[in-house]
């Protein structure tokens, strides 16, 4: 989950498929669109992550407190 989150592993993944795209003769114009493609969505990947994270943080400080309270 946390190389899901990484700018490196995102990097690495728009390179691969880049150098993939050079091996099979993609058009530059299409390689550019599937490496937006590919960073738009490892960027979303890694807010949902991310948020997810933090949201369940939250509920565990909260249960925490609650049973502090008791």
């Amino acid at each position: 989950v946390q190389k899901l989150t990484s700018r490196k592993f995102w990097a690495a993944i728009v390179a691969v498929i880049t150098s993939l795209c050079v091996v099979f003769g993609v058009e530059d114009i299409t390689m550019e669109q599937v490496a937006a493609l590919v960073i738009a969505v490892g960027a979303l990947i890694a807010y949902i992550l991310g948020e997810g994270f933090v949201d369940a943080a939250n509920v565990q400080k909260s249960e925490d407190k609650t049973d502090e309270g008791n």
